[in-house]
């Protein structure tokens, strides 16, 4: 005969069941109620002043739109005028420009940056510092006061250029100089960002595996390319990716402030462009066109970039 002790599952057992199931729940409501909470205000400030604004972008992208409030749908037509604009695509191919060499001296400087701060250096906090400054200081300061030192004729850097006996260049006045001026100085304001993210990364590389490699005799390349690299990836994917999506999109207030576009047009990029149509032709309808087949291309060199390096694990080859 089986006692009442060891029957596994009685009718006196079954209601504290029952009340740890509903104390269960009940505790994972309130984790899913806190989570909604400390999310909504994000939530809804991205739907206010990003969704609705782009659902709305794509929808006057299929209208004629005056500065007057006058509406005219036209279908494709904006799309039909872009793939005739030889202005638009002259500005995509500068941005390309701009992007192909952009990323890769930013992410490179950053990186050198992030390794040398990282190091034990005297007063290297103030060092970080002063690296990090150009990113919290506004665009317009830092384009008026570019376009200072760069100019041709009492710009220091300039100036200092010239005395070395590199010759008279006008770096804001000729369409090339222009914009490999552009591509430093956003590679100055944008360095110390993406230098902090390398830092974080860094620091999470454990100390142990440096000091294995160093009893082992590796070297400072061979530490790099066997540790340092490897365990660095996610954050490397995170920095190409968000730097891609800054070139694309970025860099209007210092090109409205360096160079409004010129000289000849040579550092219009899309997203300058597409601001020209909008708010001084008052096109509104065709730069929505425009700014959604940006969005496109975002888009999909964001899904290029993530298949490439598989979500953050760069391809070794295996």
């Amino acid at each position: 005969m089986t006692s009442l002790g060891t029957v596994p599952d009685t009718a006196a057992r079954r209601p504290a069941r029952a009340a740890r199931e509903r104390r269960r729940l009940s505790r994972k409501h309130r984790e899913w109620l806190a989570a909604a909470l400390f999310l909504a205000p994000d939530c809804i400030g991205l739907l206010l002043f990003v969704g609705i604004p782009m659902l709305l972008s794509i929808f006057l992208g299929f209208f004629q739109v005056s500065g007057f409030g006058s509406y005219r749908w036209v279908g494709l037509g904006n799309y039909e005028r872009m793939m005739s604009d030889p202005l638009f695509w002259d500005a995509m191919r500068i941005t390309a420009i701009y992007v192909v060499v952009l990323v890769p001296v930013l992410f490179a400087v950053s990186l050198g940056l992030g390794l040398l701060v990282k190091q034990k250096l005297p007063a290297v906090g103030a060092f970080r510092t002063a690296l990090f400054l150009p990113y919290v200081i506004s665009l317009v300061v830092v384009g008026l006061l570019w376009k200072f030192l760069l100019d041709d004729q009492v710009g220091a850097v300039s100036g200092a250029i010239e005395d070395a006996g590199l010759g008279h260049h006008s770096w804001l006045g000729e369409p090339s100089l222009a914009l490999a001026s552009l591509i430093a100085v956003t590679v100055w304001v944008m360095m110390g960002y993406y230098m902090v993210i390398f830092l974080a990364g860094l620091q999470e590389i454990p100390q142990e595996f440096y000091e294995a490699a160093k009893i082992d005799g590796a070297g400072p390349w061979r530490t790099f390319r066997s540790i340092t690299w490897p365990l660095l990836r996610p954050t490397s994917f995170f920095v190409l990716l968000m730097s891609t999506v800054a070139a694309l999109t970025g860099g209007l207030d210092l090109i409205f402030v360096l160079t409004s576009g010129g000289p000849a047009n040579g550092t219009s990029l899309a997203i300058f462009y597409i601001y020209q149509q909008a708010f001084i032709f008052g096109e509104y309808g065709y730069a929505s066109a425009l700014g959604s087949f940006l969005v496109l291309i975002m888009v999909l060199v964001s899904a290029v970039v993530f298949r490439v390096t598989r979500g953050g694990r760069f391809d070794d080859g295996e």
